[in-house]
């Protein structure tokens, strides 16, 4: 199922990445887009991240300082316009939940953490749109501050997406935190990335990719350093990095690499980028490696621009997800259809207006069943795991633990405070979707071989009201008991249920 989508002359997207902040502001002409503004910061959060796996207050502030001057740009975009995307720091980091509230408290959009094979296809996306559409497959690599994404893809379409945690940030915290640069330590980091990337090698090299790009900063810098030293025009060679690794370790210490092409801020994490780009190109094969103007923020861009344009990647992913597990289509399709008619009559009251509630409750009720393909024992259980840890193309985490929840809480008990406490300001109305679910679910418990009749719903406060046609119930005591169980069901929670 589609849904209709606004028309947005501008767009803008944020990358909230472990070494650097970007944003883009662009204009939307013809379907095709316009950058007009670019802006980066080094913020450098995965260094603030302390042996708890908490950010600092130190490393949150440098993040919101640089938000601040971000958000005079994007100040009276309309939700829908701007996406915000949170990589590896944020995956890692236990206190995100805190320096998202700040996030959304300064820009006025939600962030998304996407995973890591998430970030893969987003960063593909926005190199494959600054490549010449040649047929053949093409290798990606993205260095970033807290891992490194590895994208096999052909076109416009990624057929491989992995995501090591391996990032110029987090090796030079690990590796080079005093500043020194000596063979052994070059060695070390090189040797933790190369181990990494023994998980992935063997499947990237058997798809036989014929060009290798690399995106973002540390892939850039180095190709620009060798650059300058007359070692072509940008790209990175074998002999290219091995020329850099013997200069850099020579100079000894970060504070001395004085080279043409590199800027200060880039000097405490070219040690360990060069590393983890000697460690790729030794297990993928690779000879040479061109530079790609597109990443992450851009591929964002095109994934938001497809969403206006009907080619929503989420509903692919879930349409390939129901096929898998074999879902009862025209089951969820009636639960889908009379969730979204429960929550139309009831959203204004139960301050569920938001359109992005009406898709959580599509998606939770698409695929409220896919648990049924392990085990029917517990299978909203066995449902809820899948959705929250696969890799779900196009989903943020948030998105996926959100419908998980739903999934969690569409039968026996109703999500208990605990788990909803994790949702912050969400737990309320996540609780209210997963209620409404319910009553879809329960309307069709016969799976669509009675005729059902119209109902009258009212909402108010933590009351809501079913109305059946006088004796209908009484004529049908499968479902009389039903509601009856699912009133009981709401007591616990401190809502009332109201049947007759």
């Amino acid at each position: 199922m589609q849904t209709e989508q606004p028309d947005f002359p501008l767009v803008a997207a944020i990358d909230l990445g472990s070494n650097s902040f970007h944003m883009v502001l662009a204009r939307v002409d013809h379907g095709e887009i316009k950058i007009l503004e670019r802006l980066g910061e080094k913020v450098q959060l995965a260094a603030g991240l302390d042996d708890d796996g908490n950010l600092t207050e130190e490393a949150m502030q440098r993040g919101l300082d640089c938000l601040r001057r971000f958000a005079q740009l994007i100040n009276g975009l309309p939700e829908g316009a701007v996406r915000i995307v949170g990589t590896n720091a944020l995956r890692e980091a236990r206190n995100r939940s805190q320096f998202i509230r700040q996030v959304r408290q300064i820009l006025g959009h939600r962030v998304d953490v996407v995973s890591g094979r998430e970030e893969a296809r987003l960063i593909y996306l926005g190199v494959a749109h600054t490549l010449a559409d040649d047929a053949g497959k093409r290798l990606v690599v993205d260095i970033g501050g807290g891992s490194t994404e590895f994208i096999v893809g052909e076109r416009f379409e990624s057929i491989l997406r992995e995501s090591l945690s391996i990032g110029c940030v987090s090796f030079s915290r690990r590796y080079f935190s005093d500043g020194r640069i000596t063979p052994s330590r070059y060695a070390e980091a090189y040797t933790a990335a190369r181990l990494e990337l023994m998980q992935i090698e063997q499947a990237v090299q058997r798809l036989d990719w014929l060009e290798a790009v690399g995106a973002s900063g540390t892939i850039r810098t180095i190709g620009q350093c060798l650059q300058a030293a007359g070692m072509g025009q940008g790209e990175v060679t074998r002999d290219g990095l091995q020329w850099l690794k013997r200069r850099v370790i020579k100079l000894g210490q970060i504070d001395k690499l004085d080279l043409p092409g590199l800027k200060v801020d880039r000097r405490p994490i070219l040690p360990a980028g060069l590393a983890i780009l000697e460690a790729v190109f030794e297990a993928l094969s690779v000879d040479v490696m061109y530079h790609s103007e597109g990443a992450l923020r851009e591929g964002v861009l095109y994934d938001l621009l497809g969403r206006h344009q009907h080619e929503d990647v989420r509903e692919r992913t879930l349409s390939a997800l129901i096929e898998r597990y074999h879902v009862d289509n025209d089951q969820a399709a009636r639960v889908e259809s009379k969730a979204v008619r429960l929550l139309n009559k009831v959203a204004e009251a139960w301050g569920l207006t938001d359109p992005k509630y009406a898709a959580l409750l599509r998606w939770a009720a698409r695929v409220h069943e896919v648990g049924m393909d392990i085990a029917h024992h517990q299978y909203h259980k066995h449902g809820a795991y899948l959705i929250e840890h696969s890799d779900l193309p196009g989903f943020s985490r948030q998105e996926q633990q959100s419908i998980s929840l739903l999934i969690r809480g569409h039968r026996r008990n109703l999500p208990s405070q605990d788990r909803l406490s994790d949702f912050g300001e969400e737990a309320q109305p996540l609780l209210r979707l997963s209620m409404l679910l319910r009553l879809a679910i329960l309307y069709h418990h016969i799976r669509g071989y009675q005729e059902m009749p119209a109902l009258d719903v009212e909402a108010s406060g933590d009351t809501l009201s079913v109305a059946f046609p006088e004796g209908w119930l009484d004529s049908n005591p499968l479902t009389q008991a039903d509601f009856q169980q699912e009133m009981q069901a709401w007591e616990k929670v401190g809502y009332t249920l109201s049947v007759r």
